[in-house]
């Protein structure tokens, strides 16, 4: 009987580590693609400041800045798999209910992304027009498929 229990224990022991490591990747899957979103808004922010004329147009810092946004649209679709629905995030249900929209978005991103680079990094005119839509497709995308911040 010992042997039995001590069999049983293990098998426990093992699925609690199992259960608790699934949740921890989970977590981390949702830290990351928030890691993501994050730093694409601080180069955002970045761009927008030039745009706007309240920093000088630097090159090097557009180009900085769409690296982050082809990375994002590359990394984002792996970053909401079906499990990380369950952890508390803004994501909405409609990312794994309607998948086809979701990547239809990111897609989009992507495109707008690669297409307007050239054009971003020839000046701030360039800049203004390759900008306009990816600041489109990101209130689209949080529009559709993220909760507004709780206040």
């Amino acid at each position: 009987m010992t042997l039995i229990r001590a069999i049983l224990a293990t098998a426990a022991a093992s699925a609690a580590v199992f259960v608790v490591t699934a949740a921890s990747a989970q977590q981390d899957v949702v830290k990351s693609r928030q890691d993501l979103m994050k730093r694409s808004g601080q180069q955002m922010a970045v761009v927008n400041r030039m745009v706007r004329g309240q920093e000088a147009f630097d090159a090097a810092k557009v180009n900085a800045a769409f690296d982050a946004f082809a990375d994002k649209a590359q990394k984002l679709p792996s970053l909401f798999p079906a499990e990380s629905r369950k952890i508390e995030s803004r994501a909405l249900p409609k990312i794994w209910d309607d998948p086809k929209a979701w990547n239809a978005e990111v897609a989009k991103f992507a495109k707008n992304v690669a297409d307007g680079r050239a054009k971003a990094v020839s000046g701030v005119d360039g800049l203004k027009a390759a900008v306009a839509p990816l600041v489109a497709d990101c209130s689209s995308c949080h529009e559709g498929f993220r909760r507004p911040a709780q206040r």
